[in-house]
């Protein structure tokens, strides 16, 4: 394991505990105990482990990943445990197969949700502009700070439109337009890759004690598909920020499907937590 990286973030709220919970193509989902013991697997996940999804079900993880990732991991995840924190680690090569992986787990209700994708192979690329972007917002104030804001995220993601929406203002920043404003109120997984390809399913497919709609690439609903591809976006990325009661968030747009990437999520929160700081002390300047 070359690299791993904790954060802090809030989890957003999702009540929805269905049998039918998917994760998106693209990615792997594990929904462990806290001993580590596999509950729940995609159907995919042969492709990574060498193991049906139907084998792997009540058996420790230990079994199917070599020892010193999970050592790394399960490490990483006594640091994150009684948290809402994300841990997230790179270029992890879990079993014997060549590819490079990176994986984010968190806690919910009771449970591991670990996440895998292909290894974007660029660690370090996103955080290393976050700075200079926040930096150049330090002479903003009120609307200007919130149109700087959305397009510095912009910058940073590469999204066609970054929205950002905060104690009742808004801004955006767009490469061209868009059928549609962006809808707040959609059911929206943390990222969306391709709204496009078919998501897949977890087993066992029963319907009581699932976390899978908490994680971050849980498949969104149809009709919060079918509301996206309305508006002419087949991805999506979503940044909630708070800080000492001011909240908001950022929505990120895009014409076409965007692999999803891990490092690029947490360099987003990054940016939108030090943007919420820059809110307060805009906020305290003018009282």
């Amino acid at each position: 394991m070359e690299t791993v990286e904790e954060m802090r973030t809030e989890t957003p709220a999702d009540s929805r505990r269905s049998g039918d919970a998917r994760v998106q193509a693209g990615a792997y989902l594990l929904e462990l105990s806290l001993d580590w013991i596999i509950l729940r697997a995609s159907e995919n996940i042969h492709h990574l482990l060498g193991e049906s999804h139907v084998t792997l079900i009540d058996e420790p993880l230990g079994r199917f990943v070599h020892a010193q990732p999970l050592h790394d991991l399960r490490n990483l995840f006594s640091r994150l445990s009684g948290t809402t924190g994300i841990g997230r680690a790179y270029a992890v090569r879990l079993s014997d197969d060549p590819d490079l992986v990176d994986i984010a787990f968190h806690l919910s209700d009771g449970r591991v949700l670990l996440e895998i994708v292909p290894s974007c192979g660029n660690f370090g690329e996103c955080f290393g502009s976050v700075a200079g972007l926040i930096s150049g917002l330090a002479s903003d104030g009120g609307q200007a700070l919130l149109d700087n804001g959305a397009r510095r995220m912009r910058a940073l993601t590469g999204y066609d439109r970054v929205t950002l929406v905060c104690e009742g203002m808004r801004a955006e920043s767009s490469r061209g337009s868009f059928a549609r404003p962006a809808d707040f109120s959609l059911d929206l997984p943390v990222i969306v890759a391709d709204d496009e390809a078919q998501g897949i399913a977890l087993f066992p497919r029963r319907s009581e004690d699932t976390s899978a709609g908490a994680a971050l690439m849980y498949a969104p609903s149809e009709p919060a598909i079918q509301a996206l591809r309305d508006g002419g976006i087949r991805a999506a990325l979503r940044i909630p920020f708070s800080s000492d009661g001011l909240g908001g968030e950022f929505r990120c747009d895009n014409r076409a499907p965007r692999e999803p990437n891990f490092e690029l999520h947490a360099a987003a929160e990054l940016f939108a937590q030090l943007f919420a700081l820059r809110l307060e002390i805009d906020r305290l300047r003018n009282r």
